[in-house]
């Protein structure tokens, strides 16, 4: 197996011990984005849908760094604090991703990283 280390300055550095993406066998797996601005490593938007933006912008960075893009996406897991979000996000997430979506699953969870109110990660195919 051979294992590729991912890092760009067009995503937020990692606030823990991981990386921004790997790929493995022909795969990008990303870590978990929230909304945090590369630029200044601050968490972007009051709203989930601002947040959501920001977070698959995080990721597609991710992506084209490894050699993907949100068009190889296969799967993705979208974690909300609210799902009273779930419409807004949706809107945003379909924006993003035009009409070939992702096989997805959204879950609500009690908190995430830095008080943020969505984050996403994503697996694709390289190449």
């Amino acid at each position: 197996m051979s294992k590729r280390i991912i890092e760009t300055d067009e995503a937020p550095a990692a606030i823990g011990p991981y990386s921004q993406g790997v790929v493995v066998d022909g795969w990008v797996f990303t870590s978990g984005q929230v909304a945090l601005d590369p630029a200044t490593g601050k968490l972007q938007g009051s709203d989930a849908a601002t947040q959501a933006d920001r977070a698959l912008r995080n990721i597609e960075a991710i992506l084209e760094a490894a050699g993907a893009g949100l068009h190889r996406v296969v799967r993705v897991t979208v974690y909300l604090t609210n799902m009273d979000d779930f419409t807004a996000v949706n809107k945003v997430y379909a924006e993003h991703f035009g009409e070939a979506f992702p096989a997805r699953v959204t879950v609500e969870v009690s908190r995430l990283p830095l008080g943020a109110l969505v984050e996403i990660d994503a697996i694709a195919r390289v190449g």
